[in-house]
C-alpha cells in the first residue's frame, strides 16, 4: 500500500519538527541536562529537588499534598521522600489530626540547603544563554498547556 507524501515538509502534518510532543520531550531532556550537575553537588536528583523546591514554599505538607503540587502519584513520590529522609533532609510523620495522612516536614539541613538551592535558577539561566524574559514567556505557556491538559483528562486514572 502506498500513500502520497505531502509535497513539503512544512504541509506534513507527521513530520517529526512539528509536534509539539517532539519539542516538548527534547527540550525536557535537554533542560534537565542543565541541572544535573548543578543539583549533583547538592545530592538531589531533579525530582528531588521538586520536592524541596515545594517543601521551601510550604513546611510541613502532606504527602497527598505535595503529590498534588508536582502532579506525581503516591508509587512514584514515595521513593524519593525515602531517599531525603535517608539524606537527612526532610522527616515523615503521622499527622496528629489524621493517623491516615503522612506530614512531611524539613530538617535543619533541609531548611539549610535552600541557602545553596538559591543559586540553582541564575545558574541555568546563565547556562540556558536565554534571557529571563524568554523563560518566564515559557513558563507561561507551558502553564497553561499544562493547565489545558488537565482540563482533558491528562493525569485521570
Amino acid at each position: 500500500m502506498t500513500t502520497k507524501a505531502p509535497q513539503t515538509q512544512m504541509d506534513d502534518p507527521l513530520a517529526l519538527d512539528r509536534q509539539v510532543c517532539f519539542a516538548l520531550a527534547v527540550a525536557n531532556r535537554a533542560v534537565l541536562s542543565v541541572y544535573r550537575p548543578l543539583l549533583e553537588p547538592m545530592g538531589l536528583t531533579h525530582p528531588q529537588y521538586l520536592v524541596m523546591l515545594a517543601l521551601w514554599g510550604k513546611s510541613p505538607m502532606a504527602v497527598k499534598e505535595i503529590g498534588q503540587a508536582l502532579q506525581l502519584d503516591s508509587p512514584t513520590l514515595s521513593p524519593l521522600l525515602k531517599r531525603l529522609e535517608a539524606s537527612g533532609l526532610i522527616t515523615r510523620t503521622r499527622s496528629r489530626a489524621d493517623e491516615r495522612q503522612l506530614d512531611v516536614d524539613l530538617t535543619e539541613a533541609g531548611v539549610a540547603l535552600r541557602d545553596e538551592a538559591e543559586k540553582i535558577p541564575p545558574a541555568v539561566v546563565a547556562k540556558l544563554g536565554v534571557s529571563l524574559a524568554e523563560l518566564e514567556e515559557l513558563h507561561n505557556v507551558l502553564t497553561r498547556v499544562n493547565e489545558a491538559a488537565l482540563r482533558a483528562g491528562a493525569l485521570d486514572q
